[in-house]
Protein backbone atom coordinates (compact mmCIF):
# COMPACT_ATOMS: atom_id res chain seq x y z
CA UNK A 1 0.00 0.00 0.00
CA UNK A 2 2.87 2.32 0.99
CA UNK A 3 4.39 1.74 -2.57
CA UNK A 4 1.37 2.51 -4.32
CA UNK A 5 0.82 5.69 -2.43
CA UNK A 6 4.28 6.65 -2.75
CA UNK A 7 4.79 5.87 -6.61
CA UNK A 8 1.19 8.20 -7.31
CA UNK A 9 3.51 10.68 -5.18
CA UNK A 10 6.16 10.70 -7.38
CA UNK A 11 4.04 10.29 -10.42
CA UNK A 12 2.11 13.53 -9.48
CA UNK A 13 5.25 15.80 -8.62
CA UNK A 14 6.94 14.49 -11.74
CA UNK A 15 3.54 15.66 -13.89
CA UNK A 16 3.02 18.76 -12.04
CA UNK A 17 7.39 19.76 -12.91
CA UNK A 18 7.20 18.86 -16.21
CA UNK A 19 3.50 20.56 -16.57
CA UNK A 20 4.79 24.09 -15.21
CA UNK A 21 8.10 23.90 -17.21
CA UNK A 22 6.08 23.07 -20.42
CA UNK A 23 3.93 26.17 -19.80
CA UNK A 24 6.69 27.84 -18.59
CA UNK A 25 8.70 27.98 -22.21
CA UNK A 26 5.47 27.97 -24.19
CA UNK A 27 4.19 31.59 -22.33
CA UNK A 28 8.05 33.15 -22.62
CA UNK A 29 8.30 32.19 -26.66
CA UNK A 30 4.47 33.87 -26.80
CA UNK A 31 6.10 36.98 -24.38
CA UNK A 32 8.74 37.49 -26.90
CA UNK A 33 6.42 36.79 -30.07
CA UNK A 34 4.37 40.04 -28.33
CA UNK A 35 7.48 42.25 -27.64
CA UNK A 36 8.12 45.51 -29.60
CA UNK A 37 11.50 45.96 -30.89
CA UNK A 38 13.44 49.35 -31.57
CA UNK A 39 14.26 49.87 -34.89
CA UNK A 40 17.49 50.55 -35.90
CA UNK A 41 16.67 54.55 -36.75
CA UNK A 42 15.84 54.36 -32.85
CA UNK A 43 11.68 54.30 -33.37
CA UNK A 44 9.74 52.33 -31.77
CA UNK A 45 5.94 51.88 -33.22
CA UNK A 46 3.35 50.47 -31.44
CA UNK A 47 0.54 49.50 -33.59
CA UNK A 48 -2.93 49.11 -32.01
CA UNK A 49 -3.98 45.67 -33.32
CA UNK A 50 -0.71 44.29 -31.91
CA UNK A 51 -1.61 45.30 -28.38
CA UNK A 52 -3.24 43.61 -25.29
CA UNK A 53 -6.17 45.84 -25.48
CA UNK A 54 -8.48 45.84 -21.76
CA UNK A 55 -12.23 47.59 -22.57
CA UNK A 56 -15.33 48.28 -20.81
CA UNK A 57 -18.25 49.10 -22.52
CA UNK A 58 -19.82 50.58 -19.75
CA UNK A 59 -16.87 52.88 -18.95
CA UNK A 60 -14.83 53.04 -22.19
CA UNK A 61 -12.76 56.04 -21.37
CA UNK A 62 -10.80 53.59 -18.76
CA UNK A 63 -10.09 51.53 -22.06
CA UNK A 64 -6.28 50.36 -22.47
CA UNK A 65 -4.03 49.32 -24.55
CA UNK A 66 -0.95 47.74 -23.47
CA UNK A 67 2.47 46.90 -24.95
CA UNK A 68 5.92 45.20 -24.16
CA UNK A 69 8.97 47.03 -25.56
CA UNK A 70 12.86 46.72 -26.04
CA UNK A 71 14.67 49.80 -25.75
CA UNK A 72 18.34 49.09 -26.93
CA UNK A 73 18.96 52.74 -27.83
CA UNK A 74 17.58 55.21 -24.23
CA UNK A 75 17.48 58.64 -24.64
CA UNK A 76 14.72 61.20 -24.64
CA UNK A 77 11.95 60.62 -27.18
CA UNK A 78 8.93 62.08 -28.48
CA UNK A 79 5.69 60.10 -28.43
CA UNK A 80 3.32 60.79 -31.38
CA UNK A 81 -0.24 59.38 -31.20
CA UNK A 82 -1.44 57.83 -34.98
CA UNK A 83 -5.77 58.15 -35.72
CA UNK A 84 -7.26 57.34 -38.45
CA UNK A 85 -9.73 60.51 -39.55
CA UNK A 86 -12.06 61.60 -41.93
CA UNK A 87 -12.35 64.80 -40.32
CA UNK A 88 -8.94 66.78 -40.45
CA UNK A 89 -10.00 69.33 -38.23
CA UNK A 90 -11.86 67.41 -35.18
CA UNK A 91 -9.99 64.01 -33.92
CA UNK A 92 -13.27 63.62 -31.67
CA UNK A 93 -11.71 62.62 -28.86
CA UNK A 94 -14.53 62.38 -26.08
CA UNK A 95 -11.48 62.44 -23.13
CA UNK A 96 -7.80 62.98 -22.42
CA UNK A 97 -5.75 60.42 -23.80
CA UNK A 98 -3.21 59.07 -20.97
CA UNK A 99 0.21 57.20 -22.44
CA UNK A 100 2.43 55.97 -19.04
CA UNK A 101 6.16 54.74 -19.37
CA UNK A 102 7.54 54.04 -16.40
CA UNK A 103 6.82 56.07 -14.07
CA UNK A 104 5.88 59.26 -15.95
CA UNK A 105 2.41 59.78 -17.59
CA UNK A 106 1.70 62.14 -20.86
CA UNK A 107 -2.15 63.43 -20.85
CA UNK A 108 -3.40 65.36 -23.74
CA UNK A 109 -6.00 65.67 -26.21
CA UNK A 110 -5.06 65.06 -29.52
CA UNK A 111 -5.05 67.27 -31.45
CA UNK A 112 -3.92 67.32 -35.73
CA UNK A 113 -0.83 68.35 -36.15
CA UNK A 114 0.60 66.28 -38.94
CA UNK A 115 -1.93 64.94 -41.54
CA UNK A 116 -0.67 62.32 -44.16
CA UNK A 117 -2.77 61.99 -47.38
CA UNK A 118 -3.94 58.43 -48.46
CA UNK A 119 -1.98 56.50 -46.15
CA UNK A 120 -0.58 52.68 -47.29
CA UNK A 121 -2.03 51.05 -44.54
CA UNK A 122 -5.30 53.31 -43.31
CA UNK A 123 -8.67 52.74 -45.15
CA UNK A 124 -8.82 54.97 -48.52
CA UNK A 125 -11.76 57.10 -47.07
CA UNK A 126 -9.35 58.17 -43.50
CA UNK A 127 -6.49 60.34 -43.97
CA UNK A 128 -3.56 59.43 -40.86
CA UNK A 129 -3.76 62.28 -38.15
CA UNK A 130 -0.73 62.48 -35.95
CA UNK A 131 -1.17 64.28 -32.64
CA UNK A 132 2.19 65.36 -30.52
CA UNK A 133 1.67 64.15 -26.72
CA UNK A 134 5.23 65.14 -24.89
CA UNK A 135 8.24 62.70 -24.40
CA UNK A 136 9.61 60.57 -22.32
CA UNK A 137 13.34 60.12 -21.12
CA UNK A 138 14.49 56.24 -20.75
CA UNK A 139 17.95 56.66 -19.02
CA UNK A 140 18.90 52.90 -19.33
CA UNK A 141 18.30 49.89 -22.29
CA UNK A 142 15.90 46.86 -21.55
CA UNK A 143 12.12 45.98 -21.43
CA UNK A 144 9.34 48.00 -20.51
CA UNK A 145 5.19 48.42 -20.94
CA UNK A 146 3.95 50.92 -22.18
CA UNK A 147 0.20 52.07 -22.05
CA UNK A 148 -2.69 53.95 -23.78
CA UNK A 149 -5.98 54.85 -21.98
CA UNK A 150 -8.55 56.07 -24.29
CA UNK A 151 -11.86 55.42 -25.07
CA UNK A 152 -10.80 54.98 -28.96
CA UNK A 153 -8.99 51.95 -27.65
CA UNK A 154 -10.82 49.25 -29.50
CA UNK A 155 -9.63 45.73 -29.85
CA UNK A 156 -10.58 45.17 -33.67
CA UNK A 157 -11.78 41.59 -33.13
CA UNK A 158 -13.46 41.59 -29.33
CA UNK A 159 -16.95 41.82 -28.20
CA UNK A 160 -16.72 45.36 -27.02
CA UNK A 161 -17.14 46.35 -30.89
CA UNK A 162 -20.46 44.85 -31.06
CA UNK A 163 -21.93 45.99 -28.17
CA UNK A 164 -24.36 48.51 -27.57
CA UNK A 165 -21.15 51.44 -26.78
CA UNK A 166 -20.40 51.74 -30.67
CA UNK A 167 -17.82 54.97 -31.08
CA UNK A 168 -18.13 56.58 -34.00
CA UNK A 169 -15.65 55.43 -37.13
CA UNK A 170 -14.75 59.19 -38.03
CA UNK A 171 -12.02 58.86 -35.70
CA UNK A 172 -10.09 55.95 -34.49
CA UNK A 173 -6.96 55.04 -32.74
CA UNK A 174 -4.17 53.25 -34.68
CA UNK A 175 -0.56 53.24 -33.21
CA UNK A 176 1.91 55.02 -30.85
CA UNK A 177 5.05 56.35 -32.52
CA UNK A 178 8.51 56.78 -30.21
CA UNK A 179 11.06 58.39 -32.17
CA UNK A 180 13.94 59.92 -30.64
CA UNK A 181 14.92 63.48 -30.51
CA UNK A 182 18.03 64.74 -32.12
CA UNK A 183 19.46 67.96 -31.10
Amino acid sequence: MKRKFFAYFISLVLITVWSCSHNGRKNDKQSEKNMVLQQEDGTISLKLDKAACYGDAANPWDNTAEWKIVISKPGQFKVWLSSATRDTTNLDYANSVRISLLDDQLKADPACDRIIRNPAEFPSAYFRADSYMGSFFVSDPGEYIIQVISEKVIARNTAIRNTTYAPADDTMLMSVILTPKTR
